[in-house]
């Protein structure tokens, strides 16, 4: 691995009072990622949090051309610094900033996510003096942090919508609880899903079907559903703390129970109202789903102070 170091300058801010945001750099094989690093208006080297973003082409701040303009990375951030924090937000690779020699979608699995996340937190280790690191996954990202803080020194864990299921169950209950769908479609799809089960791929796939299982994603779709989220919840060894809402249209609470479950010594927080961008939500699915355009919505208040709660007492 190839490390940009910080500029003199920047890294002399780790220990200092300035509060501003840095863009740091990252060589891995195959890639070279890119991030935003957010420090604190505070005395001494803070803690310091990777955020790690949720599945598709979601981006640093949480933004995605699907659809997706919630800002929601950028927020917890601010909130995050605000409590006296630093903050690590990285672009997967193939996204934002980041570049790779080798764009072709099909070479990437679940795992180099996981080392990618791996590498960030070693640079945190390598390029500053804090003792203190902890790992901070949404949605897909919680998977994520979770394998790479089973092999990397972290001193916290946090969950935030994180699957409690394998992807495969994941993917068929958000099929299902999309009315709109034609039935042939859905059964294609449940069918797709058991061959992509047993490390197969499909070839043919409906046009409308090839956002989700286009031929070049499903090898990277095979990695991921060889994971078992609550059994790697089950080894992890650090403070750990489980946030769900119960307005999320994507991930459920039953999920977060099954999670809390397995590590019950994690804690377990399921927050009224908070939708799956961590801002307060309406029940009605279109409302919901509006939420996810509206980035001048606030984060949910339960939720910044059960984050900020839980982290300066296992980290500061």
């Amino acid at each position: 691995m190839t490390i940009r170091r910080l500029t003199p300058a920047v890294a002399r801010r780790l220990g200092t009072v300035q509060a501003r945001s840095e863009e740091v750099s990252l060589s891995v094989p195959g890639a070279e990622l890119h991030a935003t690093l957010t420090i604190p208006d505070s005395v001494g080297c803070p803690p310091v949090l990777l955020i790690l973003a949720g599945s598709g082409p979601t981006d640093r701040d949480g933004n995605s051309p699907l659809g997706v303009h919630s800002n929601v990375y950028r927020k917890l951030a601010l909130a995050l610094e605000g409590a006296g924090y630093a903050v690590l937000r990285p672009d997967k690779r193939l996204i934002g900033e980041s570049t790779v020699s080798d764009p072709r979608e099909d070479v990437l699995t679940f795992g180099t996510y996981i080392q990618d996340a791996e590498a960030w937190l070693r640079w945190l280790g390598e390029q500053t003096d804090l003792a203190q690191v902890g790992v901070i996954g949404h949605s897909e990202g919680a998977l994520i942090g979770l394998g790479a803080a089973l092999y990397t020194p972290v001193s916290a864990y946090v969950s935030l919508a994180g699957a409690g299921e394998s992807v495969t169950n994941l993917i068929i209950r958000q099929l299902h609880t999309n009315t709109a769908m034609p039935s042939p479609l859905l059964q294609e799809a449940e069918r797709i899903m058991v061959s992509l089960q047993a490390g197969q791929t499909v070839a043919a796939v409906s046009s409308e079907l090839m956002g989700l299982f286009r031929p070049s994603v499903q090898p990277y779709m095979i990695s991921w559903m060889r994971l078992d989220p609550p059994a790697m919840l089950s080894r992890l060894n650090v403070p750990a703390l489980i946030v769900q809402g119960d307005r999320d249209v994507q991930v459920s609470v039953q999920d977060a129970q099954n999670l809390a479950a397995a590590q019950p010594k994690a804690q377990l927080s399921v927050i009224v109202g908070m939708n799956h961008i961590l801002v307060d939500a309406p029940a009605a699915l279109p409302e919901n789903l509006a939420t996810y355009a509206q980035p001048e919505l606030p984060l949910n208040t339960e939720l910044v102070q059960t984050l900020t709660h839980f982290l300066d007492r296992v980290m500061k």
